[in-house]
């Protein structure tokens, strides 16, 4: 085998790592695969290290123990998120995107894939402590970016449903209040998740907070620990919702007199972290 250059090691370790983030690969991996020695892969890790924090690309962190290696985490400092969702607010603000009714469109952010991914990098990041095993989202709005956030913690997205599918096999559903006060189903396939497992909730949008505390009574039912819940967005009003703790990017105010929407960075976006 020709003996292959320590750029040609770095750039293919960081695409692999990249592609794969919160995976955690031995150093053992990489040698086999380059033909490297342990203390050379260990300075090629050191400098790749470095490179990522300085130009902000995220965190390589080093995993101790029998089974430990190197992993990626697309973390986004908290400086860049909100200049992210900042920039996010403007395109958002105004009265262009105000549809009859009170509400906004934002379809076509959800559905733009640079986006999405790093709206999903910037949710993650808040919850890699969390080590969730999953991302639950109901259909259909929510999907995009909670399988951006799913894929940066490198777990499985599981997607709650309006009805139970013949082809999902047995179902759970619960009856929940929607935020219009409608009476709603939520289903969920038997075999989607496993009791004990741990799940962070991913949708688009949160107003009264109805679907949010189905998906949590939901996963109460599986015998499921709820680690987080976090939105694209909330509404200011109402100020109390029906759960507690959940975390979004932005903040929508609708001014119904003028027909115009005031969307702002979430408030816990302003810290340093």
């Amino acid at each position: 085998m020709e003996k292959i250059r320590r750029n040609e090691r770095m750039s293919a370790m960081m695409k692999i790592l990249s592609g794969a983030p919160n995976r955690i690969f031995t150093l053992s991996n990489f040698c086999e695969m380059f033909g490297t020695a342990k203390s050379t892969m260990s300075e090629d890790i050191d400098i790749l290290r470095e490179v990522v924090s300085q130009f902000g690309l995220g965190e390589l962190e080093t995993v101790t123990g029998s089974a430990g290696g190197v992993r990626y985490r697309a973390k986004v400092k908290r400086p860049d998120a909100r200049k992210f969702v900042g920039d996010l607010c403007q395109m958002l603000a105004g009265s262009e995107r105000v549809l009859p009714g009170g509400f906004l469109y934002y379809s076509d952010i959800l559905a733009t894939p640079s986006i999405t991914n790093r709206m999903g990098e910037i949710m993650a990041t808040e919850y890699y402590s969390q080590a969730p095993d999953f991302v639950l989202t109901m259909e259909t709005k929510g999907i995009p970016v909670a399988f951006a956030t799913a894929s940066a913690l490198g777990v499985p997205l599981v997607i709650a449903r309006r009805s139970s599918k013949v082809y999902e096999g047995s179902a759970v559903n619960i009856n929940y209040v929607s935020g219009s006060g409608n009476i709603e189903t939520m289903s969920l396939s038997r075999r989607s998740v496993k009791e004990g497992q741990r799940c962070l909730i991913v949708d688009d949008f949160l107003k009264g907070g109805g679907t949010a505390k189905g998906m949590v009574d939901l996963m109460h039912e599986f015998g499921v620990t709820v680690v987080g819940m976090t939105f694209v967005m909330s509404t200011a009003k109402p100020l109390k919702k029906r759960i507690t703790g959940e975390k979004s990017l932005m903040v929508l105010e609708m001014d119904a007199e003028n027909e115009t929407a005031h969307v702002k960075p979430a408030f816990w976006l302003n810290g340093d972290a």
